[in-house]
């Protein structure tokens, strides 16, 4: 009814059985998962800076740069082109920019790594200002 599987399992089914394909280490992971955490968080910020310039976003957007670069290998991010954004989506921009902020903390801590978790919580404080800055702005209009 099914043909056979003709090849060799790329799973090991056996316990210690050598593998053929290459494992990354614990750290390998965790700096893969931070570097993807901050660079999605330099892209908001890149994206933040359009409708807000201000120099704490230009300052937060190269040190998340010098940050990736530095879990990369030195290998630049790319950067989200800076444009003239919506206001409306500004609060959506801060939140996601918290929320990637948390995430790289935790992983940052779960690392180690306490230059990227000083700057992913100081991050997610001025998001977090940014977004009770906006409620307050909501509220009292």
């Amino acid at each position: 009814m099914y043909e056979p599987i003709r090849t060799k399992s790329v799973h090991s089914t056996r316990a210690g059985a050598p593998s053929d394909f290459p494992h990354r280490s614990r750290e390998e992971e965790l700096d893969i998962q931070l570097a993807g955490h901050l660079s999605a968080l330099l892209a908001v910020t890149d994206e933040l800076r359009g409708p807000t310039p201000s120099a704490d976003l230009d300052s937060a957007a190269a040190r998340l740069a010098q940050q990736v670069a530095r879990l990369r290998e030195g290998r630049t991010p790319a950067r989200a082109a800076i444009s003239a954004g919506r206001e409306s989506r500004l609060t959506a921009l801060h939140q996601r920019a918290h929320s990637l902020a948390g995430r790289a903390l935790v992983v940052a801590a779960s690392r180690a790594d306490t230059k990227a978790a000083i700057l992913a919580a100081e991050r997610m404080e001025a998001h977090a200002a940014a977004l009770a800055e906006q409620q307050e702005l909501s509220t009292a209009g």
